[in-house]
């Protein structure tokens, strides 16, 4: 089951992904010749940088190839992550997914692929449909393959396109739904 962030989690997570896209930086340090008289600058939360997570949109194919080559010689999962660098439910996935909490499980079970689906969700539609994942109800949509390419998993309707709103263990129990080992649905033939 998903978990729901509660408001106040919400409202500060929200507002780390309004500064994800400002891109705004000051310092918050006033310079050391500063008189103690004067007015101290008030001290600002750091901001985190908007995240360039997904490349070229040529790139998939390549990229998929590339990931079921490592993941069968290491045992793992391929997990393809459709989005763009331009959707804020795809940051804040891609913060979650580098959670202390959630990168060991991701980095020994999974071989991740980034795949760009453009502006307008218009690119990569075709490997989307093939990997069992509706582009149409949202971004960023996760599908699950074995290192042979037998689909596993295809997130069809939009379970991850409101990430904003929810809590990082979501991701972390999908995480570890998917993991190699896991017996599930369609998981024959790995």
């Amino acid at each position: 089951m998903l978990k729901v962030l509660k408001a106040t989690q919400r409202a500060g997570l929200l507002a780390l992904t309004g500064t994800l896209f400002l891109g705004c930086h000051s310092s918050s340090n006033p310079p050391a010749t500063q008189s103690e008289t004067q007015p101290q600058p008030q001290p600002q939360a750091q901001v985190l940088p908007h995240a360039h997570i997904f490349p070229e949109v040529s790139a998939a194919q390549g990229d998929i190839d590339a990931a079921l080559k490592t993941a069968a010689a290491e045992h793992k999962r391929v997990l393809l992550d459709f989005g763009g660098d331009w959707c804020p439910d795809c940051q804040v996935l891609n913060v979650y997914f580098h959670r202390p909490e959630n990168q060991p499980l991701l980095d020994q079970n999974f071989v991740v692929v980034e795949v760009n689906v453009g502006r307008h969700i218009d690119e990569n539609l075709a490997l989307g449909a093939k990997y069992g994942v509706d582009l149409k109800k949202g971004v960023p949509a996760l599908a699950v393959v074995s290192a042979k390419n037998k689909v596993i998993y295809g997130q069809s309707g939009g379970q991850f396109s409101n990430m904003r709103r929810m809590e990082p263990s979501s991701v972390h129990d999908f995480l570890d739904q998917w993991k190699p080992g896991r017996t599930a649905a369609g998981a024959a033939g790995e």
